[in-house]
């Protein structure tokens, strides 16, 4: 995708909706998301950490609390300013530079771990993407990857019913229709994932150890009672958690060059 340098629509609402989330209310979602990296890599204040996709910087922020290197690539030149913005409130200047994972170069076995939540669904050219980021990635290095399921009965990207299995001409149609043409340069999510899609592409990309997320999943962090009793009845039973997966909010991997 091109990056744009001109204010975008999507980009001004997201901003909007954000803007006055506070830092702290990010910790559980961050420490989830570390918690499960740390079961397949060590993170300490040694790790070498990129994050793809910043958003409102709130990763590296908490990261840089934390003591931990981490640097941030946003292909929004709003974004990135915000992130500096909303960074000075707190007394951090998080490392972002703006860039999209196409084009940027993010260097060969250079990073330990690589985030990436909620921002392949957005990479036009999304295999390529997969492929940039295995060759950041140091020997041993994991990838943690979320984004969208073509088959969930409700989207985070979207609030219509069954969005993900429109096809993706007719969601193009729909969302600049209610949102503008401009949707398309930045905010627009060219692809609805399915697991064993994704599977098979971080297979091919060369990723030696790939973990679902009923493979990742720790009991004590799962909120409720059914969801464990599920994620237990998935491990025992492939058929059930294929289907699981299938229909669940959202695609998760925990990925090992």
């Amino acid at each position: 995708m091109k990056v744009y340098q001109e204010p975008l629509s999507d980009v001004e609402r997201y901003i909007e909706n954000h803007k006055d989330i506070p830092l702290e209310e990010k910790r559980i979602h961050f420490e989830k998301i570390m918690a499960a990296v740390a079961r397949f890599h060590p993170i300490d204040h040694t790790t070498e950490i990129l994050e793809i996709g910043t958003g409102t910087g709130w990763l590296p922020m908490l990261c840089n609390q934390r003591g931990w290197r981490c640097k941030g690539l946003e292909i929004s030149p709003q974004l990135v300013a915000f992130a500096k913005e909303m960074g000075a409130r707190y007394g951090l200047d998080p490392d972002i530079e703006v860039g999209n994972l196409e084009d940027s170069d993010i260097g060969e076995n250079r990073y330990d771990v690589i985030i990436a939540s909620n921002v392949f669904e957005h990479v036009e050219n999304w295999r390529r993407g997969v492929g940039r980021v295995y060759h950041a990635l140091k020997p041993g290095g994991a990838m943690f990857f979320e984004s969208t399921n073509k088959f969930s009965f409700t989207s985070g990207e979207y609030d219509f019913p069954l969005y993900g299995w429109l096809p993706n001409a007719l969601r193009y149609k729909l969302r600049i229709a209610r949102q503008g043409p401009d949707i398309m340069k930045l905010g627009i999510d060219f692809h609805q994932f399915t697991h064993s899609g994704l599977r098979r592409e971080f297979k091919r990309a060369g990723f030696s150890r790939i973990f679902d997320r009923v493979q990742m999943a720790q009991d004590q962090l799962i909120s409720t009672g059914w969801k464990k009793r599920l994620v237990h009845i998935a491990r025992k039973f492939p058929p059930i958690k294929a289907m699981a997966l299938m229909f669940c909010d959202a695609t998760r991997f925990i990925c090992i060059k």
